[in-house]
């Protein structure tokens, strides 16, 4: 793919493993990598993450982890053995929690020479608008309180955000150093689903958007691989 052009992520949320591998199979060579959440890990686990890494595409483990400082230091260290292209960490955990995974990463890399993964910040979902934040006691607008999470992160040793496409071009202009991962993409035509913060994929590469997260469109479609393809070649138009 161009490297000029966003990296396309598509999101394999499924429990069934079989079924992971076959789309990433299919998939390869037509997407820069593979997105892996909580549905897929919940169900198969690190021998799950194990079998997917054997397809040769680069992995973001996307389990958006949120504990105590301890356990998430030690989560990470736990995903890193994958050695996955990303990882997500919720901004809103706080500094000691995001300092903990941010060393953790940086200790296993240095302790096999290999180089860490990229540390996301989860700022804002985009499931959530502003009356979601206000019903659990956020008063800050979702623009403002992803600006205040993403400096956070930034901070604390971040490499990147995710965030909603509706804030990336805000991002870009006061946190130009992020790295911005961008889910809620759908492209013309396709269902909005439970999303509900979304662009389609010129509009997110237009805002500034390094990665963009697709799923459904992809993996719903008769044929993914076309659809992958109809996509990256979306974002080559001008």
């Amino acid at each position: 793919m161009q490297t000029d052009l966003p990296k396309i992520f598509c999101a394999i949320d499924t429990p069934d493993l079989n079924r992971a591998k076959d789309l990433g199979k299919i998939l390869k060579g037509h997407v820069d990598g593979l997105k892996l959440g909580l549905e897929f890990f919940s169900s198969v686990g690190f021998d799950g993450l194990n079998e997917m890494t054997e397809i040769g595409l680069p992995l973001f483990i996307d389990l958006k982890l949120h504990d105590i400082p301890n356990t998430v230091y030690h989560t990470v260290k736990a995903l890193c053995r994958f050695n996955p292209h990303m990882l997500t960490i919720h901004t809103q955990g706080g500094p000691a929690m995001l300092n903990a995974a941010n060393d953790a990463s940086l200790e296993y890399s240095h302790e096999k020479g290999i180089q860490r993964p990229l540390l996301l910040g989860v700022t804002i979902l985009t499931s959530l608008v502003d009356q979601d934040l206000k019903a659990v006691g956020v008063e800050n607008s979702i623009s403002d309180q992803v600006q205040k999470l993403g400096r956070l992160a930034l901070n604390c040793g971040f490499d990147g955000l995710v965030c909603s496409p509706h804030e990336v071009k805000a991002l870009r202009k006061n946190l130009s150093s992020m790295y911005l991962v961008v889910p809620g993409i759908r492209p013309e035509g396709s269902a909005v689903d439970d999303q509900k913060r979304v662009m389609t994929p010129k509009e997110a590469k237009d805002a500034g958007a390094d990665t963009l997260v697709i799923g459904r469109p992809i993996t719903g479609a008769q044929d993914p691989a076309a659809a992958a393809q109809a996509i990256a070649q979306s974002l080559a138009e001008h």
